[in-house]
């Protein structure tokens, strides 16, 4: 069972409590682990070369991503402390939070880490795990991401660095409509009970390539279980907005190798799969990168952020099978994927998806964090009186083919430092529709994010 050092006197309370007893098996918990148990150093780089050294430390897809050039440098641990608003809500509302009936659905949340504390023998821990994603402390309220950029490589061990093509994007942006708690309305826009929606994601207008300009998605996720997400799409040839069928979210499109159930690691509809808690383990991840923006690897083709710290972490390992039934009718593109994901961030750090037809190994995502009070030292605008997490690099890649998109969050090249605006305020539900996304395709908002 992983408890969580969030919350003071109330859970310690409660773990006094009669009747409530904690186990923990083997010598050590994850959490007393450190690298010299591992047999590493701060400050050690990780090459192709040594890259047995931490075979067992991180997921197979980032292990192929090392073999084909990517680089680590080992850096000592860091606590990753919520936002206070977060973690005050957690307090006052996650003893009301339970499973529905059947295992799948929130029942009761309000605002904050649905559920606390993770118990490797609850037969329902994968499900739990998957909705703290869902609700993870990087971003209650709204986030908007100005500015970034993907670049379409080929991995290779020293591959030299040949663009096939360059992504740029105007926003990336969400909004939740539940479980806000610093941005009003607090905590439930009163929209959710007229709509039904949990939250409200897009990503538009696409600003480059010039043949793809305007391309745009929006989505939105519903509370309720058997109805799938609405999604359209702005399409610049047709200069229309089309609605997506549910089952092409599994699916990139055009040169680049991300899905939009993919986005962030995973953004599926949680009730769409059958997750299985395998365990808890300690494995490296970068949750506190050195350097925003994020560098470009020089050692793989650029398929990847590097040489960047990455740390040792407790991870919660889910495995996420789609269910039939869901997808359409038509199934998921891949068999079932398994989720690494940092136990205090709520965060994917790695998801290792495995195809429909082989069952082998088919795509790796991988997430690049950075902890402070700003996106960026460059930062002006958006600052917080307490660190937070920001994602400032990903990459998917189809670890058959070695064809792979990565992403800065933001661009070097953005025209404003102010890239990431979390819990600001910075969207609303009018930019989550499909006439907003047009406008936007037509010269709406700017590079700048205005």
């Amino acid at each position: 069972m992983k408890i969580r050092g969030h919350f003071g006197a109330w859970l310690a309370a409660l773990i006094a409590a009669p009747g409530f007893a904690l186990s923990f098996g083997g010598s050590a918990s994850c959490a007393e682990l450190t690298l010299k148990d591992v047999h590493l150093t701060p400050g050690e780089m990780i090459t192709w070369q040594n890259a047995a050294k931490i075979k067992n430390l991180i997921s197979p897809g980032q292990y192929l991503r090392v073999m084909n050039g990517m680089s680590i440098i080992i850096h000592k641990h860091e606590t990753i402390e919520w936002p206070p608003p977060y973690r005050d809500a957690t307090e006052k509302y996650s003893s009301q939070v339970r499973l529905s009936a059947d295992g799948r659905s929130l029942v009761g949340y309000v605002a904050g880490e649905p559920f606390p504390l993770i118990d490797a023998n609850d037969p329902h821990a994968g499900d739990k795990v998957m909705w703290n994603v869902a609700f993870r402390p990087i971003s209650s309220d709204d986030y908007d991401l100005r500015w970034f950029d993907c670049d379409s490589v080929y991995w290779g061990r020293n591959r030299p660095f040949r663009e096939i093509i360059d992504y740029e994007i105007g926003h990336y942006a969400g909004y939740n409509e539940v479980g806000r708690t610093e941005v009003e309305p607090l905590p439930i826009d009163p929209d959710f009970k007229k709509t039904g929606r949990y939250f409200l994601s897009l990503l538009y207008p696409t600003l480059a390539p010039e043949d793809s300009r305007g391309t745009g998605i929006i989505r939105f996720r519903y509370a309720n279980p058997n109805k799938d997400d609405d999604s359209w799409t702005w399409t610049p040839g047709a200069r229309r907005v089309r609605r997506l069928n549910y089952a092409i979210l599994d699916t990139a499109s055009g040169p680049q190798a991300y899905d939009p159930n993919h986005y962030e690691g995973f953004s599926g509809k949680n009730e769409d799969y059958n997750f299985r808690f395998l365990g808890e383990k300690n494995m490296l991840a970068a949750i506190n990168v050195a350097k925003v923006p994020d560098v470009r690897c020089p050692t793989d083709g650029g398929a990847s952020h590097c040489p960047d710290f990455w740390e040792l972490r407790n991870m919660y390992v889910v495995e996420a099978r789609p269910r039939p039934s869901r997808f359409g009718g038509g199934g998921s593109l891949y068999k079932y994927e398994v989720l690494y994901v940092d136990s205090e961030a709520d965060f994917v750090m790695s998801d290792d998806m495995y195809d429909r037809g082989t069952g082998e190994l088919f795509m790796n995502y991988t997430s690049w964090m950075h902890y402070a009070d700003r996106a960026e030292p460059g930062a002006r605008i958006a600052i917080y009186p307490f660190k937070r997490e920001f994602q400032v690099g990903s990459s998917t890649i189809n670890v058959q083919s070695g064809f792979s998109t990565v992403c800065y969050h933001p661009s070097s090249q953005a025209p404003s430092r102010d890239a990431w605006f979390i819990n600001m305020g910075a969207v609303d539900r009018s930019w989550f529709t499909p006439e907003a996304m047009a406008a936007a395709a037509e010269g709406g908002h700017a590079l700048s994010g205005d």
